[in-house]
């Protein structure tokens, strides 16, 4: 489903990408583990198209998305915080971007029904995000990320705002959740609990390179 043909990435003439190659299959969750500094999240928002790669190529289903602009790849994202609009209720919130790719409204609000039902927060919809713990932030987030349908999700670091217990908790859940919905999912993360826990496949980043 996604292929990558030897990326690389310098900053100041610091390399941190060096030739990265790896594909995905459809359906499949593969996490980036590695610590601080290695390359993950740079390769993450290359995929993204929210930096570009100084060599090599990012292709879905056989075709090149290098010159495909972020908005237009049909990917969903997700953060380690969240990135919340806080005057929004969770309905909201997590019916936003197909507010932004014109879906009709009753046709949204069914779909964030639906999401929020799908991560476990059916009758919340109207609550205030700033009401809501941690763990519920993050499944509004997922819920927000799902709602549009992405061929591909990529979260990055996720769960890391989070206490160790309900870290432990949720990432179970997150698998069984993009398992469910039958997505193809990258999953950057610097633990390797979490990583095993989630993953199917895992892709150790060491220096810039998948080890």
């Amino acid at each position: 489903m996604l292929e990558l043909s030897n990326i690389t990435r310098q900053f100041d003439a610091v390399p941190v990408l060096r030739g990265v190659d790896l594909t995905i299959d459809q359906g499949e969750i593969v996490c980036l583990l590695g610590s601080s500094g290695c390359g993950k999240t740079t390769l993450l928002r290359i995929i993204a198209g929210l930096e570009h790669a100084d060599s090599g190529s990012v292709r879905v289903d056989g075709d090149s998305i290098m010159n495909v602009p972020p908005h237009q790849r049909g990917f969903g994202l997700m953060f380690q915080d969240f990135a919340l609009f806080p005057h929004m209720n969770a309905l909201q919130n997590v019916a936003f971007g197909l507010k932004m790719q014109h879906v009709p409204r009753q046709e949204r609000e069914n779909r964030a029904h639906e999401m929020l039902a799908l991560v476990g927060l059916s009758g919340f919809e109207k609550r205030d995000v700033g009401r809501f713990s941690g763990g519920e932030k993050q499944r509004v987030a997922l819920a927000r990320s799902l709602a549009p349908n992405p061929r591909l999700l990529m979260l990055d670091e996720p769960l890391g705002s989070l206490d160790a217990a309900l870290r432990e908790r949720l990432v179970v859940e997150l698998r069984e959740i993009i398992k469910r919905v039958g997505l193809t999912a990258i999953y950057v993360t610097h633990d390797q609990q979490e990583a095993f826990a989630i993953a199917d496949r895992i892709a150790v980043m060491n220096t810039g390179q998948i080890e």
